[in-house]
């Protein structure tokens, strides 16, 4: 069904015991303590869009907007967004590995995606003041977005965050603190806000929005590959709202008839020092209890913790993927080796899915010519890079002659 603004709606459902609940009002956790999914009537929405007419839409993830459930125009919160590139390398006997390079979106990361949609929703269901805990790329699309569609963002974040993602934040008009502990630290003091100073709780997969901006990917992908989806896709895992809402877009597609049955294989890419999801993978547990003294190079999948963590982890499983841990010292040296075989300047997370692939490869688990998609989810350029020390004198004849 739809309404007379275009929305398709229908109604939000718990993600663990299918409980309904009405759509157009403010929800958190389901009753039961779950995520929250929203559903569309996709057969109306089949019979209005078809996958040609995107061919001819503009404006990044908004181009889905009869899939997404923000209602009102004046409520889609805009920032310039772009449909991200699918960047085939030169890899060396790997002639189908492809970056998505979401470094492109506003504030140079995907959570644009999550963010932008989840505070246009806020801000179409009334709400005025937002909060979250953040590693540091979603407080700067969060502060970003409140800041384009006039409401109040609150952040904390772990106080080793990256220096440039504080001042990102903080620059862009957010309240942000820092505080001694991790990610899920800063989660307990936004919970405990929400009585004491009212603000709204827009922790990762706490509200049913910001799922749907990450889904875009999926829809993204899809679009680009001429409506099939690569054989294996690798993602960088902390809350991992983006693999969970990929594979909920690639249902949502099948249902709609743009595609068929066939899925990629998912990789669930964590670090060594922070990996609960592939502890849990391995033990053939549905869900993955806190990782304790959670360290990596990879701020934004130092993620102890997630509420998400069965869906991942069905997700993983149905596919027929993995979850992989990989070392720091493998994701620097891919984060070094990407830029300089392939141009690419990727993140620590994007470097490692990129090392994750080379070891599922090396084990046998996707062939080194299958069609592979990595997700690079920041621009690189927010990251500390080795130093360039090398200095030239004109002068000098030497010099010269180290040139030739």
């Amino acid at each position: 069904m739809t309404d007379s603004t275009g929305n398709y709606v229908t109604h939000l459902e718990c993600s663990m015991t299918g409980e309904q609940y009405a759509a157009g009002e403010v929800h958190g956790l389901s009753g039961a303590g779950y995520p929250l999914l929203v559903r569309y009537d996709l057969a109306a929405v089949s019979r209005i869009l078809e996958p040609s007419t995107l061919a001819t839409r503009t404006g990044g993830f908004w181009r889905y907007h009869e899939l997404l459930p923000v209602s009102r125009e004046d409520c889609r919160l805009r920032l310039g967004e772009v449909v991200t590139p699918l960047v085939r390398t030169a890899e060396p006997g790997s002639p189908e590995l492809w970056v998505k390079d979401e470094g492109r979106l506003p504030t140079g990361s995907f959570k644009a995606r999550g963010l932008g949609v989840a505070v246009s929703m806020a801000k179409e269901l009334g709400l005025e003041h937002l909060a979250m805990p953040t590693n540091g790329n979603a407080g700067a699309a969060l502060a970003a977005y409140c800041r384009r569609g006039g409401l109040r963002a609150t952040v904390f974040c772990p106080s080793d965050t990256p220096e440039v993602n504080v001042r990102e934040i903080a620059l862009q008009g957010a309240d942000v603190y820092r505080v001694d502990g991790l990610i899920n630290d800063c989660g307990r003091i936004v919970g405990e806000g929400k009585a004491r100073i009212g603000w709204f709780d827009l922790s990762t997969l706490k509200e049913p929005y910001r799922i749907e901006g990450k889904k875009t990917m999926g829809y993204e992908l899809a679009e680009q590959f001429g409506w099939t989806l690569p054989d294996a896709i690798f993602y960088p895992t902390g809350g991992c709202t983006g693999l969970i809402g990929m594979w909920k877009a690639f249902d949502e597609m099948e249902a709609m008839g743009w595609i068929g049955p066939q899925r990629p294989k998912m990789f669930a890419v964590q670090a060594e020092g922070c990996a609960p999801i592939v502890r849990a993978f391995e033990r053939g547990e549905e869900h993955a209890p806190v990782w304790e003294n959670a360290h990596t190079v990879a701020a934004g999948i130092r993620v102890p913790v997630a509420i998400g963590d069965f869906l991942i982890l069905r997700a993983v499983r149905a596919s027929g993927g993995s979850a992989l841990a990989v070392s720091d010292a493998a994701i620097m040296e891919e984060q070094q080796q990407f830029a300089a075989r392939h141009g690419l300047l990727l993140c620590p997370e994007g470097a490692a899915t990129a090392a994750a692939w080379r070891l599922a490869v090396a084990d046998g688990l996707i062939a080194a010519d299958a069609r592979s998609l990595l997700f690079n989810c920041a621009t690189g350029l927010k990251y500390e890079m080795p130093a360039a020390t090398r200095h030239f004198d004109p002068a000098d004849e030497n010099a010269w002659q180290q040139l030739a």
